[in-house]
C-alpha cells in the first residue's frame, strides 16, 4: 500500500497510472487475499521503470494552444495535455499533465458513445 501511495503522489507525471495499478489496487480491496500473482509483480515492475523514466513535465505557455488526448477502457479513464514548444532550437511535443482515474462500478455498465 505505501508504494501505491508513493507513485499515486506521482500520477500525474505518469501515463494512465490508472491502468498500470489496476491490478495491484485490487490487493487493497479488504474482500481479495494479498497473493502476489505475476500480473501484479509485472504491474510492480512496471509502474517502478516509469516512475525513473518519466519525462519532465513542461511548464504551460498560456500563449501557445494545447493538445489533449483521452483515453477510455473497461475500467480507467486516461488524459494527456501536452504542448508543442521550442526546446534546443526544435520544436517539440512534450506532457504538461497527465491525469488518470479508476472507473467505478456503475460507470462500468455504461454504453460507450
Amino acid at each position: 500500500m505505501s508504494f501505491l501511495g508513493f507513485a499515486s503522489y506521482y500520477r500525474q507525471h505518469l501515463k494512465d497510472f490508472e491502468i498500470l495499478a489496476k491490478s495491484l489496487y485490487q490487493i487493497c480491496d479488504q474482500q481479495t487475499v494479498f497473493e502476489m500473482t505475476q500480473e501484479r509483480i509485472k504491474a510492480y515492475e512496471k509502474i517502478r521503470k516509469v516512475l525513473n523514466e518519466a519525462p519532465l513535465l513542461l511548464m504551460p505557455d498560456w500563449n501557445i494552444p494545447f493538445k489533449l488526448y483521452i483515453d477510455a477502457c473497461g475500467y480507467g479513464l486516461g488524459a494527456a495535455l501536452r504542448q508543442v514548444q521550442i526546446i534546443d532550437d526544435k520544436p517539440t511535443e512534450r506532457p504538461v499533465c497527465y491525469i488518470s482515474r479508476k472507473i467505478k462500478p456503475t460507470e462500468a455498465r455504461y454504453g460507450a458513445s
